[in-house]
This record gives structure tokens, sequence and C-alpha cells, in this order.
């Protein structure tokens, strides 16, 4: 790989922290601080993403090459560095907070000029780390790795993972916050995005009133990350809230077309270029329920839950808003913005759902149209991938109960049978109202609706695997999920088996890893 190439051009330009110590501590007006991965006697590389090495320029995968992709043997021409940021979490100030599972390696420049950060996590601990450790383990490691790759792969904007190693020492974790610490393997994954840039960094110089770092620090993602604006002086900084808010938006929009809950939507986890980030107790719907959340911590309000994953988007939109506040300082500009989110992410998110229902247009009338199926969908606890796969499937020749009941972890008697046969009734005569031909309709739902989601009991069966030192399970998740909207394995495109209802990882994870 080309490691020579890679550069550090944000330890140039801001404050910092170079002293190179790991000790947990407060870093006051600096954006980063330099620290070394702890390195690893033992590592073993379980995959590597050879595609997205030569996408972004790092090139084919030496053996000698494997060091680096745990933090071991680098090149001097590698400064690390943890970047510095604060945020709200579950909606209270937290502070200072940081990477604290991440070391960053640098920037990578392909031939075509694009640059790709690139950072471990797992590799050790940083001045972030909030006495922890800095360390991951397997499972949430092949979760991130597999789960990065997913979202990239049906369309979503995300982080992407380069590779996935182990480490060959065990690190101790409480999976349940329940008392019960066990040892699990260790594992650094190398992950990738253009910018790790988060709301947490803007709302860091914010609060400590560093203004001219914070002016630099939008002026910087600006230059490198938004060439389409063009103004200058307050109206760019308007015009750069403005597109964090519709990018946020548009992938809040994504989320919910695939059926993902993030579960930790703090600020701190909230992508500037709005991607999907910090894969943690995540996990796609499997039967619809506006109320699910997939993280523990998140229980008693649900503050996270799939149905409120665009209002807590506008929330954290808001506390950006403060903190960009001394470059903007028109109150009703942000006041607007804000508002106008709201507007342009439900019209955004009705004609999402449009697609996967077939329809080419939007329609007055759909608003009560989504309503009813949003009540059948918890009503009958339909799997929300497998009921828009069966709907692309209908047919007057096959009773409903045969088209259904396989994506129902309800039992479907005559009662609920005729809730169904009312709503498909409903849907036949919207689809009247369609200006395209029925394949092309057929053609617009099978691009939207994917065939394969990466289900929490499948990457939960794949870790086993992987900690029994197999590796057929993950070959196979790798290929399903570069070819979401096929169905190349049937047998991965099914509902949760009822036997992994109440078994940890598979519906409901924490924060831990």
């Amino acid at each position: 790989m080309n490691i020579k190439n890679i550069t550090q051009p944000f330890i140039k330009i801001f404050p910092g922290d170079l002293s190179g110590n790991s000790i947990q501590r407060n870093t006051p007006k600096v954006l980063f601080s330099t620290v070394a991965p702890v390195g690893f006697e033992n590592p073993k590389l379980i995959i590597f993403n050879e595609t997205l090495s030569e996408e972004i320029g790092l090139g084919k995968l030496e053996e000698k090459d494997k060091a680096f992709l745990v933090g071991n043997d680098l090149p001097e021409n590698i400064q690390t560095y943890a970047t510095a940021y604060a945020g709200h979490q579950f909606g209270n100030w937290a502070g200072q907070l940081g990477d604290g599972r991440a070391i960053l390696a640098g920037e990578i420049t392909n031939e075509s000029g694009r640059k790709t950060e690139i950072q471990w996590k797992g590799a050790g601990a940083t001045p972030y780390s909030r006495h922890a450790d800095g360390r991951a383990v397997l499972r949430s490691s092949v979760r991130e790795y597999l789960m990065s790759e997913a979202m990239h792969h049906l369309g979503v904007p995300t982080t992407r993972a380069l590779s996935l190693s182990l480490t060959g020492e065990n690190v101790v974790r409480d999976m349940m916050y329940s008392g019960n610490p066990q040892e699990e393997k260790g594992a650094v994954v190398v992950r990738t995005a253009e910018s790790f840039l988060r709301f947490g960094h803007f709302e860091l110089m914010g609060a400590q009133k560093e203004y001219k770092t914070l002016k630099d620090l939008v002026d910087f993602t600006i230059s490198n990350y938004f060439p389409q604006i063009i103004h200058e002086e307050e109206q760019k900084y308007k015009d750069f809230f403005d597109e964090v808010c519709k990018r946020t938006a548009d992938l809040m929009v994504e989320w919910y077309r695939v059926g993902f809950v993030h579960g930790v939507m703090n600020t701190d986890n909230m992508s500037i270029l709005g991607l999907t980030i910090d894969y943690g107790p995540f996990s796609m719907m499997d039967e619809y329920d506006l109320n699910f959340t997939p993280n523990t911590t998140d229980l008693p309000g649900r503050r996270y839950a799939f149905g409120k994953q665009g209002q807590i988007s506008q929330w954290n939109l808001w506390q950006l808003a403060n903190a960009l506040h001394p470059l903007i300082e028109d109150e009703k500009f942000l006041e607007d913005s804000l508002n106008n989110f709201g507007n342009y992410f439900w019209n955004a998110h009705d004609k999402m759902l449009c697609k996967k229902f077939g329809f080419d247009n939007l329609l007055e009338s759909d608003e009560n149209f989504f309503t009813s199926w949003q009540a059948l969908m918890q009503d009958l606890q339909l799997d929300y991938t497998l009921f828009f796969n069966q709907l692309e499937k209908l047919d007057d020749k096959t009773d409903l109960k045969s088209q259904f009941e396989n994506a129902s972890y309800t039992f479907l008697d005559d009662e609920n049978l005729k809730k169904i046969e009312h709503f498909i009734k409903k849907y036949k005569l919207r689809l009247e109202s369609n200006t395209i031909t029925k394949e092309e309709s057929l053609q617009l739902m099978g691009k939207t609706n994917p065939k394969f989601t990466l289900r929490n009991y499948l990457l939960f069966e794949c870790i086993e695997e992987i900690n029994n030192g197999k590796s057929e399970m993950l070959d196979k998740l790798t290929k399903a999920l570069e070819n979401p909207y096929k169905e190349i394995f049937p047998e991965l495109s099914l509902k949760r088996p009822s036997n992994y209802d109440d078994i940890s990882g598979c519906s409901m994870l924490s924060c831990s890893s």
C-alpha cells in the first residue's frame, strides 16, 4: 500500500497538544492531540477491503503492510493524532469528549484528487478515552466493518471500513452493563471517510469561546468539503449551515428508506458532511415499530427511537446553530433554517415512501395512505423489508396469507388477513393514479427497496463463527451486502427467527464495545 503518501494537513493548520501524552485529561483550546497506537504483538488480519483500498489511492495490500492495519511499525512520515470535540449526549451537555478509541493516520489522495481520512478504531488510549482503555472488542468491530460497508452498498452516505484485524489480546467488557464483565477478543478496524468532522468539533470551539479557531475550522471545512459555496463573509457561513441541514435531512430520509436505527444520535455522533458515523448499538428494522430503539441505555425515554430520528437530527442542528452563532449573528436566519428543516425533511421523506410503494408522484391524499400503512405495520408487526418485497410480488392468484405470513411476527388469523386485504385494496386503488406503467413502477420499487439487509441476528451468527475461527458466514454476508438489491442468498432474506428474540446482540444492545 502507498502508506508513505499519507499526510496530516489537519495538525499543520490547527492548534493542538503535541506532547504525545495519552494520559486522559482536558486539552483546552486545541482540536487535536498527538498520540501513538499502543502496538500489538500478535495481530491477525481477518478481512481486507481491496476494492476500497484501490479506490482511495492506497493500492494493493502486501504482507509488509499488515502491521500498519493495527498501527504497528509506522513509517516516519505518519504523525498520528486524536481529535478533540464536545457534544450533547442524550440531550445533556457533556463537555469535552473526543476520539476515545480512534487514532488518525491522516489523509490519502487518489489519482483523481479525492481525499480520504484514515483512522484506527481500537488501537489504544488517547487523552479523550475518559477512563477507558481505547481498545475495541471483536464483537463491535465486526459489526462496524460489515454494517458500514452494507450501508455504502445500500446507497446511504457513510464512513467505510478498510480492514478488520484481531489484536491477539483479550479485552474486558461488561456487554450489557449488568455487573458481569468478561474477557473478549480484541480487534482493530481501519475506517475511512472523506472527513470525520462532527457537530461536536464546532461545539467544542464555540463552548470554549475560541472563535478564531471556530472560524478557521468552518473555513477549512467549506474549502475542502463544500466547494459549491462561493459567497464570502457571513453569507458563506449561512450557506454552510443550510447545506449541513440539507445533508442531515437527506441522511435521515435514507435511514428511513432502508430501516436503519442508529441508537446513539448524540451530537458528537453527527457528521458535518451528513455521513452515517459511529456504528454502536444500531439495528436494521425487523418488525416495524416507530418506538423501537436498539440501545438498552436509551430504553427509559426512547429518545433515539426509529420514529424520532428526524426530530432528533433537527434538535442536534439547533445545537450546531448555537455553536455557529458567533459567525452567523442572524438569529432569524438560523430560526428560519431550522424551521424549514421540517418541511424539507417531510417532503423528501414522503417522496421516498412513494418510491417504496412504486408511486411516481406525491398526492395530497398520500398522508392518510401512509398513516394507515403505518398503523397496519405496527398492528401486525410486519417486517419492514419483507413487507415491501412482498408488495413487489403481489399476485392475484396467491392468497394473502401465503404472501405475507413470512413477513409477519404476528399470527395472521382471519381478522388480521382482513386488515391486510383492506390495505391492499387501498394500495391498488392508489396505484391507478400513477402516470407510469406497472413495469416502471416495479423497477422504481426494485431500486428503492433492498432485498437484503444486515440484520442483528445475522451479525450475531457471524461473530460467533469468527470467534470460533471460521469465516464462511463472513464471506457470505460480505457478498450479500455488496448486492443488497438482489436476492443472492434467499436464506439470508428472512425475518428474525423467534429463537433470537431475547438474545443480547440480536435485538437489543448496549453502548459497550
